[in-house]
């Protein structure tokens, strides 16, 4: 058995730790690019196909907003009330214990960051291949993002953020581009396409387009991995995390009523490339490069933004567990968790070879993550009912309609953990496979007390 904790350590594994350095600008770009991938270029083809119409269509887009804001709120109460590296796990830790809160870091370094920044490179990959840039092996683009990606952020913390900040300015400037070709074309009122019908009816058609819209907004709780990094986190933090969710909100809606209105309702549903189409239709066959080069740049965002806070639970996972003390190493050269970085680069990269070993990365990792993902959501959800009976301390922010709003954050994180294991294939249970290593790696540890951290509680 290997000791989780001597009695004795009461320092800190690494004296190093982050600084305050990013600024609301570079948190609300890392938010953006998280978010801004290339989702509202996949999903929205899924989500007319299974909606009754325009209507419904853009209700669930701007629902999606709507629950968005909500969990956003839910963040930023525990964000700025406990600001640490570690993000969800911070707050895991403090409301249910070391125990849970290593399953969550195993989670992230494992199964959700790791899966998430392969499926993303692999985006990358397809589109750079479409493009025939060079070689036309989408696993080797995927590699090469991963590995550039991780060595830019391994070199400093204004490097990835300023890389971020350029590549979320490209993105948002793309998808206005987007609506441009929507506003420049002559509305259909319909298409004559013939669109294949949904399986699901009524209400579970409904719940099936909240599924992929929920997907699509998804990455906006990464902030909190940035929480200890932020100026002033107890205003700051929660200015950049609802400015941000407005920013999406605003820009979704924008860009699905461009798609409305240059490909119509049914058009939409019958097209698995809906920016391609519309943007062809615009500009003509070199709309389709056009668009290919536009989701390129918005996964090379998300992918950096993922690396970015990933490696942040990565080291505070080392920094309380010293089994894994190696990764708790803060490079105060850089101000990045150097070692955290490389061992999560390190698994992408294979789970990226492997997608392109089986031909099916992107679904494959979609799988794999979701429902992990979901779980862990829904348990921080929960933690902020705990830490207020718990630790009823001073907060700098409280989230308004308290009960009611962090209950319907966890109603609909239930729904989609459901969700995601009831509508996905092997890949989901692979992904709980995974979960419980973790859990037996757990138990192989003996735990003769709680690891002290070494940031304040």
């Amino acid at each position: 058995m290997c000791p989780l904790l001597s009695p004795q350590q009461t320092t800190p594994i690494s004296a190093a730790g982050p600084r305050p350095v990013l600024r609301v600008t570079d948190v609300i770009g890392l938010i953006l690019g998280t978010v801004l991938g290339a989702g509202i270029f996949r999903t929205p083809s899924l989500v007319a196909s299974n909606s009754s119409g325009e209507g419904a269509f853009l209700l669930a887009w701007a629902l999606g907003g709507t629950l968005s804001l909500v969990g956003a709120l839910c963040y930023a109460e525990l964000a700025t009330a406990y600001p640490d590296a570690g993000g969800d796990y911070h707050f895991l830790r403090r409301a249910f214990g070391y125990r849970l809160a290593f399953l969550f870091a195993w989670a992230r370094l494992a199964v959700i960051q790791t899966g998430s920044i392969a499926l993303l490179a692999f985006i990358v990959g397809d589109y750079a291949a479409r493009l025939s840039i060079g070689p036309s092996s989408p696993a080797l683009y995927a590699a090469i993002v991963v590995v550039a990606l991780t060595g830019l952020n391994a070199a400093g913390i204004r490097p990835g953020s300023a890389a971020q900040n350029v590549l979320t300015s490209g993105v948002v400037l793309g998808l206005l581009l987007v609506v441009g070709a929507g506003l420049s074309v002559a509305s259909p009122g319909g298409s004559a396409a013939s669109v294949l019908p949904s399986t699901a009816t009524g209400s579970s058609a409904f719940g099936l387009c909240m599924v992929f819209v929920l997907l699509t907004y998804g990455g906006w709780n990464e902030a909190a991995y940035v929480s200890a990094e932020v100026e002033s986190p107890g205003r700051n933090m929660v200015r950049a995390l609802v400015w941000s969710i407005v920013i999406v909100t605003g820009l979704y809606l924008l860009v699905n009523w461009a798609y409305l209105r240059g490909l119509g309702h049914t058009g939409v549903a019958a097209s698995t490339t809906v920016a391609a189409d519309l943007v062809e239709r615009a500009t003509g066959t070199v709309g389709g490069q056009l668009v290919s080069a536009l989701i390129v740049l918005a996964a090379i965002a998300s992918v950096n933004a993922t690396i970015f806070t990933g490696a942040r639970t990565t080291y505070a996972l080392g920094r309380d567990f010293p089994p894994f003390a190696f990764l708790g190493r803060w490079d105060a050269r850089t101000e990045t968790p150097l070692n955290a970085l490389l061992v999560q680069g390190a698994i992408a990269l294979a789970l990226a070879l492997l997608g392109g070993w089986t031909r099916k990365g992107f679904e494959t990792m979609v799988e794999y993550t979701a429902p992990v993902f979901w779980l862990f959501l829904l348990l921080t959800g929960v933690s902020l009912f705990v830490l207020r009976r718990t630790a009823p301390t001073a907060r700098p922010f409280r989230v308004p309609l308290y009960p009611v709003t962090p209950f319907v954050f966890c109603v609909t994180s239930g729904y989609l953990l459901y969700a995601s294991l009831a509508y996905t294939g092997v890949g989901a249970f692979i992904g709980m496979a995974v979960l419980g290593v973790g859990a037996l790696v757990l138990a192989g540890l003996s735990v003769s007390r709680e690891p002290r951290s070494s940031a304040a509680d």
